[in-house]
């Protein structure tokens, strides 16, 4: 019998993303297994192709099969629980099979096809670094006369390997050590480098003191941790409840267990405050993962992790693929973040594959948020979780109050600033009293639009239906959806020749205006453009902490998670154009910011407040977050998801198409929903509504046209099934050579 295996094509299109049949060849049995990255000539001109391998077997009919031509180490396969999440993966969310494995493993661990002696062969992707390490293995000789470099080497070396680099550190260099390792007193030997990247986070484990609070809120979470079985629970808390203390004690226990723990938070900004804390009480077993990490850091955080080196993985949406063993714990912070849904295939939301992690390992997975997703507050109330609340601040502190500066009237009394005069009046109390202030715009930027005193139109992005934002420090027009840059800005409009005005403001005129209005501040801008650099978020955070600067200006990354005790007021702009946005999730959105960063205020003994800027500021959102009250805010959200049928009764799926040609990708939406309609005929029990075809909100993006239509069914696998059919007609009608089709489940429509 034929030894065969079913092969997962790297980079194939949807279109022939299927498994194919390859001959184990005689060289390569027993090196080949069920996850393992293999290399296959592919196609009329058996081109080299990576793979994975998905099944193993046998056939009695070899006639015709090519064979594998090279194959990764077993140490490189992917374990049977990542092989499932990638058959997790490809079920639903309808990406390719190699999409699916290149979000499970990092860059770095992956393979490519390469040349070794002429003969096609497996590279990895990133040549794994290795560090040679000197060891004293016999006696200096006496003759020639030992010099005081190989002296120092044979001392150095006396209590204990160590590697070319902390030699060198002692001025020991490599043309010594080659000399002494030629007269046999040392011997070299090549490894994999350790690299801590908390090295410089203390060790200083304090006992924990829970309140009474936190000790009620952990009994049950405890009880599911040992329940042996998987089990979910939404930890509810007000902000500055005190959540992770209660998450520590969840780990504390985990690891007694001889289990380990995977923590998400939502932003890179939060992983060093989470870091610092878990790195404080549990040492030097943590891992971290996330995109700001460069290819090599995050490969040998990756394989220490592979290997069983550490016990507790801190990370943002990525983390959740860590290839950690035996997990008894995963945590959710801010579980309400939309940047836990993957907006590139594969569209995954971290929640499903955190679920079916804890499904495969038996474990326990908390969400936890102040203001949690109506859908999962919904699964609380309803029995499908644990609700667990934590009802009151830490220490009995109070929330911060909460106060409105309607900007109407700003402007009837001639203050044409985007920061009113009663924020910077409050602003320079607190610089008088030497507190600290947080000031959120979710704006970047210094004018957000440049439009045409003549013609009324807006300078957009040629290659986007968006304006182009000015940004002073480049003196440039950015478009932050392509990075089109257009430098120097013109000053005429280049439809009609009029003179173009600039308006609108982000935060880089924010930070300017504040500069006038309080010379002595000191005032730290945090947004995409401020924080490109490497480590960037926690220099900032760690010298705001210190003291270093007055008043923190910044984007969503300054509402969440942050803990700082000298911050006692909190100042929101332009949230109006975010409570007026479309896409069903507007109004939980807005409320979960406000929530969020005016809990930023008041954590510590000096009391807080917060005062929010709007032009409505009797709309019902505004006052149900100015008061913290969530409970009465999800009775009326859930109201409006029951009446128009949004999740959670339902599930929400936009099916976006794009092509160079606008009619083209609009006929090609018309025929899709037209092949539903079909098909669904074929199966009327089966719940749907189709809407659309109609324009995405941004309708080009990166020179592509893009339509939309949002579905609304139920996601099990006979509608999924559905969809698949669906697609194939689309596929063998040639459609998709007019507009490529992308599914999403976790979109609100907004796009």
């Amino acid at each position: 019998m034929a030894h065969t295996a079913q092969v997962a094509i790297g980079d194939a299109t949807i279109h022939y993303d299927k498994l194919y049949t390859y001959l184990v060849p005689e060289a390569l049995r027993g090196q080949v297994f069920c996850g393992s990255m293999v290399l296959v000539p592919f196609g009329r001109g058996n081109a080299p192709r990576p793979g994975v391998v998905l099944e193993l077997g046998e056939s009695g009919q070899s006639a015709g099969l090519k064979p594998l031509l090279d194959a990764a180490p077993e140490d490189a396969r992917l374990t049977p629980p990542l092989l499932e999440l990638v058959r997790f993966l490809k079920e639903r969310t309808f990406c390719t099979w190699f999409e699916a494995v290149k979000a499970v493993i990092p860059y770095g661990a992956q393979y490519e096809p390469g040349t070794e002696n002429g003969r096609p062969v497996l590279k990895n992707r990133l040549a794994q670094p290795l560090e040679r390490v000197y060891a004293l293995t016999g006696a200096l000789p006496e003759k020639p006369k030992p010099g005081p470099r190989q002296l120092a080497a044979v001392a150095a070396l006396r209590d204990g390997p160590l590697t070319q680099r902390e030699l060198a550190e002692q001025g020991i260099g490599k043309p010594t050590l080659d000399t002494l390792c030629q007269k046999g007193v040392l011997t070299v030997s090549e490894r994999r480098p350790a690299q801590d990247l908390l090295a410089n986070l203390p060790f200083d484990p304090q006992p924990l003191m829970l309140s009474p609070a936190q000790s009620a809120a952990c009994a049950p979470l405890l009880e599911d941790l040992h329940a042996g079985a998987p089990r979910a629970a939404l930890l509810y808390g007000v902000t500055g409840s005190g959540k992770t203390a209660v998450f520590e004690q969840l780990i504390s226990e985990t690891l007694a267990m001889g289990r380990t723990a995977l923590v998400l938070v939502p932003e890179i900004g939060l992983t060093p405050q989470m870091l610092r804390r878990l790195k404080a009480r549990f040492g030097s077993r943590l891992a971290v993962q996330h995109s700001r990490l460069s290819n090599t850091e995050r490969l040998l955080q990756w394989r220490a992790i592979q290997h069983g080196e550490a016990d507790i993985v801190v990370g943002t949406r990525s983390a959740v693929f860590a290839p950690l063993s035996n997990i008894g714990l995963i945590v959710i912070d801010e579980e309400q973040e939309h940047t836990y849904q993957s907006e590139s295939s594969p569209r995954y939301s971290a929640h499903d594959i955190a679920k079916k992690r804890a499904a495969q390992e038996n474990a326990l997975l908390v969400l936890a948020s102040a203001t949690p997703r109506t859908e999962t507050f919904y699964a609380a109330r309803t029995g499908r979780i644990r609700l667990v609340e934590l009802g009151e601040r830490y220490g009995g502190r109070p929330l911060p109050t909460v106060g409105f500066i309607d900007m109407r009237a700003e402007l009837t009394a001639g203050n044409p600033r985007e920061v009113s005069a009663r924020l910077v009046e409050e602003l320079a109390r607190n610089l008088q009293k030497g507190e600290q202030s947080i000031l959120l715009l979710n704006r970047r930027g210094y004018h957000t639009v440049a439009l045409c005193a003549d013609c009324g139109k807006t300078l957009d992005c040629p290659n986007c239906s968006v304006p182009m934002v000015y940004h002073k420090p480049r003196h440039a027009l950015l478009c932050h959806h392509c990075g089109h840059l257009l430098c120097p800005p013109p000053e005429t409009c280049p439809a009609c020749g009029g003179k173009l005005v600039y308006s609108g403001f982000g935060t880089q005129k924010v930070e300017e205006e504040l500069g006038a209005l309080l010379p002595t501040a000191r005032i730290l801008r945090m947004d995409q453009d401020s924080t490109g650099r490497k480590n960037a978020h926690a220099r900032m955070l760690g010298r705001f902490a210190r003291g270093e600067y007055d008043i923190l200006l910044g984007t969503q990354m300054v509402a969440k998670g942050l803990d700082f005790e000298k911050v006692t007021l909190v100042g929101i702009l332009g949230i109006d154009s975010l409570l007026f946005g479309q896409g069903f999730r507007a109004y939980e959105n807005v409320f979960s910011l406000i929530t969020q960063v005016v809990g930023r205020g008041g954590r510590a003994a000096l009391p807080g407040r917060a005062l929010i800027q709007t032009a409505v500021p009797g709309h019902p959102v505004l006052q149900r977050a100015a008061a913290q009250d969530y409970p009465a805010f999800y009775d009326e959200e859930i109201a409006f998801r029951r009446y128009g049928l949004y999740p959670p009764f339902c599930a929400f799926c936009v099916v976006g198409f794009s092509g160079a040609q606008e009619g083209a990708v609009l006929a090609a939406a018309r025929r899709f929903a037209a092949l539903l309609a079909q098909n669904a005929a074929q199966q009327p029990a089966l719940p749907l509504r189709v809407l659309g075809p109609v324009p995405m909100n941004i309708a080009l993006l990166a020179g592509k046209y893009r339509y939309k239509l949002t579905l609304k069914c139920r996601n099990d696998r006979a509608f999924r099934a559905f969809l698949r059919k669906t697609l194939a007609d689309y596929d063998a009608e040639k459609l998709a050579a007019s507009a490529a089709v992308t599914l999403d489940f976790h979109s609100d429509g907004d796009l």
